[in-house]
Parts: C-alpha cells; structure tokens; sequence
C-alpha cells in the first residue's frame, strides 16, 4: 500500500525518529564517498507552482545521489488545476514516474494529488505546513543536542507553514514548544488542536506568546521566517510595520542560552526578521540546516520508495 508525505502528523514518533536516524546514516555514508544506489531506476516527478532554490536542488540531488533521476515540471508545463484537472494530472503522472514531489500554493492541491495519485506523493511546501523542512530542522537540532527530547524550541515571527510543522515535529519527539507572534498571526486553530493532543502523549510543553523575549528566555533553539510569505506579497507593508519587535537580532539572542543555535529555513531577508550580526554569527545553523534539506530528504525518499 502506498504511503505519502504530506504531513509530519500522519506519522508516529518512532517513525519520524527512524527516518531520522537514517537521514544520519545517508549523510555519514555521501560524506564517506557516496550512497549506495538505493533508488536506481526510481524517477521522482517535481511538480512547482512556487519558485524554489533548496527545494528543487536538494530533491534533485538526492535522487542523483542515491542512483534515481528527478524531472522538473515548471509551473507553465502543467497549470496545476486550471490547464488540466489534478486528478488528472495525478493520474497520468502514477504511470510515468515512481513518485511525486509538489510545492504549490494551496494544501488542498497536494492533498488532491495524493487523492489521485498510485504513486507517493510528497509535499514540498504548501501554505498550510512544509513536513520537508521540518524533518531538516529535526535534523539539525538532534545534530547539536543528540535528541530533541525535554530540548526548548522557539519560533519568532509569523505562525505560517513553516512554524505549524516545527511545531508538529517538536510535539512529536517531545520538545518544548513556544511561539511569540503578533495578534492577527497566530498559528492555524487546527494545527495547534493536533499539537496539544500530540503534546499530551510526548510529555511537550506549548507556549503561545506575544513577547518575543519572554518567548526565548531558557531556548536551545531560536528559528524565525520571512514575515511575509510567498503569496502574501499585498500584505508586505502592512506586515512591515507590524513584525520589528519580533526581529530576531544579538540583544534577542543574548537573552537565550549561552548555547542556543538559531534557524532560519531561508531565504531570509536580511535585516527584517534576522539580522546580518546573527545570520553570520557563531550561534548561527542556517546553512547546515539547509544543506540538511538533501539529507533528511534522502531518507523520506528511501522511506517511501524502497522500506
């Protein structure tokens, strides 16, 4: 029976700690020389009706890593949902390609894609979470605290897609969890439903805060976002005027742990939501979390594809 990625929730903390611990054992071993080629003959159709850097690379180069292909479909070639029906898309591409990867706009897309489709489908971002980015981020702690477990998690900034699946991922394998948002960007009521239900079996705490710095007070880990988000681009000066207290900059991050890390799933806009002092400075894993991309997506793939 297929399965997809659609949401890091469809999946139980033994599993997602699993995938985990094989994204650790396919970076160990590219970083040795080379994966072996679990994925030969594996053809991974990429689906995208938003631009992307680390999305399309990382997919791409984790299937070339581990002996598969990947095909790019530009937003022009399919018209996902207007030249031709998703249904129809999922269908036709079940018979073409071994698996499917859409970055789109609207959830309710890549959830009619998985509907359709004979082949997984994996969910390279939509507007309501990002379960790739979540699984990198996962990565990335457990790589500097050796388990997410009791660690305290913060996001700054708007409760946007990014922050539902962090949120999803720390609740999951038992990381505290706190968000400090502005009124009127909160995250959505039913993603936070999920991660309280969540949170009473891991033993998780949630906070949903205002204050920025009571927010990142005793954090391991903070993590910010753009404030404005693709597709929300007639909001930005709205958005502008709202968001600078919640700048994560070198006076925010010295009211952490001496041995915080901050996150940012890029691309940042440097001197909004995250400052150059911080983006390049020594409690700074923007760039290791991003090269985690390919890893933690080597093992979602290898998950679907082959176990």
């Amino acid at each position: 029976m297929k399965r997809d990625f659609i949401h890091v929730s469809d999946y139980s903390p033994v599993e997602l700690q699993a995938m985990l611990d094989l994204a650790v054992q396919l970076k160990k071993e590219w970083q040795a020389g080379g994966n072996p080629p679990l994925l030969k003959g594996k053809v991974l159709g990429m689906i995208f009706q938003k631009p992307s850097l680390r999305t399309r690379v990382s997919f791409d180069m984790a299937m070339r890593h581990l002996g598969g292909d990947a095909l790019y479909l530009s937003p022009n070639e399919i018209g996902l949902g207007q030249r031709e029906s998703i249904a129809d898309v999922a269908r036709v591409l079940s018979g073409y390609v071994d698996a499917i990867m859409a970055r789109v706009f609207a959830h309710e897309h890549v959830l009619e894609l998985a509907k359709w489709s004979t082949v997984p489908v994996i969910n390279g971002l939509s507007d309501y979470n990002h379960p790739c980015q979540a699984m990198a981020d996962a990565l990335t702690i457990q790589e500097e605290f050796g388990s997410l477990k009791g660690l305290n998690v913060t996001f700054v900034g708007d409760g946007n897609n990014v922050a539902v699946s962090l949120m999803h991922i720390c609740t999951k394998l038992g990381a505290n969890f706190t968000i400090a948002c502005p009124e009127g960007y909160d995250l959505p009521p039913q993603a936070v439903e999920l991660a309280r239900f969540f949170a009473s079996t891991s033993g998780s705490r949630l906070r949903f805060l205002r204050d920025p710095h009571e927010a990142v007070r005793d954090a391991h880990v903070i993590y910010t976002d753009t404030w404005t988000s693709m597709g929300q681009e007639a909001e930005a000066k709205k958005r502008e005027a709202v968001f600078p207290p919640y700048q994560v900059n070198a006076a925010l991050v010295a009211e952490a742990r001496p041995d915080v890390i901050v996150m940012h799933c890029l691309p940042a806009h440097r001197g909004q939501e995250l400052t150059d002092e911080v983006a390049d400075g020594p409690h700074s894993r923007i760039f290791p979390q991003a090269h985690n991309r390919l890893h933690a997506q080597k093992a979602i793939l290898v998950k679907l594809l082959v176990s």
